[in-house]
């Protein structure tokens, strides 16, 4: 062994205990390679870049992402690397059932053996739809060697009849008028065609661009990279500059334990706040954190209480992720609150924070709010409770200001199916003060946590004109979506949690402000 590990030790790149050993499964390496077409040249004493990619026919965020490889391995070689394209697990979230949350862990644990098994020195990450991008951090960061993430970029902005149409935000906006008989069958079947434009995300500040912001904040994207649109000219250019920086990584073996510290989740956390963005990345920041070892808590949440939502992009707000790309992206919403960030962190570009947003403007206060006119003040809470003792999370800058304090008799529905047989029976009791509650619809209760949390408001009270009331449970909810929606309660009911107990016409009380929600019973 100790002539193994002396060997080891001379080899720069992980890829050399392949390709360049003397003996007969070095021959059967190189072999086997110029099988394929490749020659010994392109391979020998280069770093092999592996390009995770998750682009699939029926992943309809990633459908340009094979497009985007062929520049990334253009740029690969000739910055004098070795591209390899390694397909992997594509989780689209509109087609994936029950539920892409499901399989979050399974694509982490495919980019992590992708990279670790196979002759690979650094890696391009290629995602973007709400689930990828966490996944192939995840992974990445256990097996630890050089990486970027490259998004996948928003797709273009939607328009209906003159108006601005967000992604997920107005499906289920428009739903509500549908089944209110305030639009007509043929305006919803116009709308399906007209409200996704191109290729990439959700163009709504929903999971996916807010998680693809956030990897950008932790260090591991490009500057600006996640607010490029999907098929601007930037993002093909964008590639580029990640194929040639790649390299130069590869080489200096600089990898995510070299720059991720709490200070890094911290900005993350900071910025998930100014964007107003989606409460699924609670779940997913903790995630990522526990794989490189840094112990981010729940309740570091409610930290940095000083940063509002200045990010007027759907569902919080009023535009869309083109406009915010437009209006400066993520480097001038990063200015805005630059005050309060950790400036000194590192990340793949190999500046600091603070160099990497150094030059960036807003050019739109109306997309990107200033300070002193933020679209909310308190965007994102966790909250606690005799319903919640272990936490529950809302977003604040997504619901009718009337709810931020409310108290009202719980309409309960034990299962997903009773909600969707049950909801628009005209004779349910309920009201516009009620509070609905959903239950068994956690990690182990749906199974798989569904973003079943946006509970849809009965059709009665929407016939009357209601469009938001107070709505809870252990599920999740689609970060395009919108209203006063408790989600994340643990203990979830399904394991025996306090919300398993609660009975059709039991009093809830919801306190944002005091960051409370209870049941009205006793000890």
């Amino acid at each position: 062994m100790s002539l193994l590990n002396t060997l080891f030790e001379e080899m720069i790149l992980r890829s050399k205990r392949w390709f360049e050993l003397d003996n007969m499964r070095g021959f059967a390496h190189r072999q086997r390679l110029q099988q394929v077409g490749f020659r010994r040249a392109e391979f020998m004493s280069k770093p092999s870049i592996a390009i995770i990619n998750t682009h699939s026919d029926i992943s309809t965020c990633h459908s340009h992402l094979n497009e985007r490889a062929d520049i990334i391995k253009q740029a690969i070689i000739a910055a004098g690397g070795f591209p390899l394209n390694l397909p992997a697990m594509s989780l689209g979230e509109v087609m994936v059932k029950p539920t892409t949350m499901l399989y979050r862990n399974f694509l982490a644990m495919e980019t992590e053996e992708l990279l670790r098994s196979h002759p690979i020195d650094a890696a391009v990450l290629m995602g973007g739809c709400d689930k990828t991008t966490p996944a192939l951090l995840m992974g990445a960061i256990s097996m630890n060697l050089p990486c970027i993430f490259v998004p996948a970029g928003a797709t273009l902005s939607g328009y209906f009849k003159g108006e601005k149409i967000g992604t997920g935000t107005h499906t289920k906006k428009y739903y509500d008028e549908l089944r209110s008989g305030n639009i007509s069958q043929e305006d919803w079947l116009a709308l399906e065609a007209c409200m996704t434009r191109s290729a990439g995300t959700c163009n709504t500040m929903g999971t996916a661009s807010t998680m693809t912001a956030l990897a950008e904040v932790l260090g591991f994207c490009l500057p600006n990279a996640s607010s490029i649109p999907a098929v601007d000219s930037a993002h093909l250019r964008m590639c580029r500059s990640v194929g040639e920086q790649i390299v130069k990584l590869a080489r200096d073996d600089y990898k995510p334990s070299d720059f991720l510290t709490l200070e890094n989740f911290y900005n993350a956390i900071m910025t998930l706040k100014a964007l107003g963005g989606s409460t699924n990345a609670v779940i997913h920041l903790i995630a990522i954190a526990k794989r490189a070892g840094i112990d981010l808590k729940i309740a570091d949440f409610n930290r940095f209480e000083q940063i509002p939502a200045l990010a007027n992009v759907m569902p919080s707000g009023e535009y869309l992720m083109e406009d915010f790309f437009y209006a400066g992206g993520l480097g001038a919403l990063l200015q805005a609150i630059k005050a309060d960030l950790f400036l000194d962190t590192m990340g793949v570009s190999q500046q600091s924070l603070g160099q990497n947003i150094a030059k960036a403007e807003n050019f739109n206060e109306a997309v990107i709010r200033p300070l002193n006119h933020p679209i909310a003040k308190e965007p994102l809470k966790i909250i606690y409770g005799n319903l919640a003792p272990e936490g529950a999370v809302i977003k604040t800058s997504a619901l009718e200001p009337r709810l931020l304090k409310h108290q009202g008799k719980a309409v309960v529905f034990e299962n997903y199916e009773q909600l969707a047989k049950n909801i628009d029976d005209p004779d349910l009791e309920v009201d516009e003060n009620s509070v609905l509650v959903l239950k068994s619809a956690g990690p182990k209760g749906a199974p798989g946590m569904p973003e079943w949390g946006g509970l849809p408001i009965p059709k009665k009270l929407l016939q009357k004109g209601v469009r938001d009331m107070l709505r809870i449970s252990d599920a999740r909810m689609s970060g395009t979506h919108f209203g006063a929606c408790v989600l994340h309660i643990s203990p979830e009911s399904f394991i025996g949690g306090p919300l398993a107990l609660v009975q059709t016409g039991d009093m809830i009380c919801f306190d944002a402000k005091q960051g409370r929600l209870d049941l009205m019973i006793s000890d």
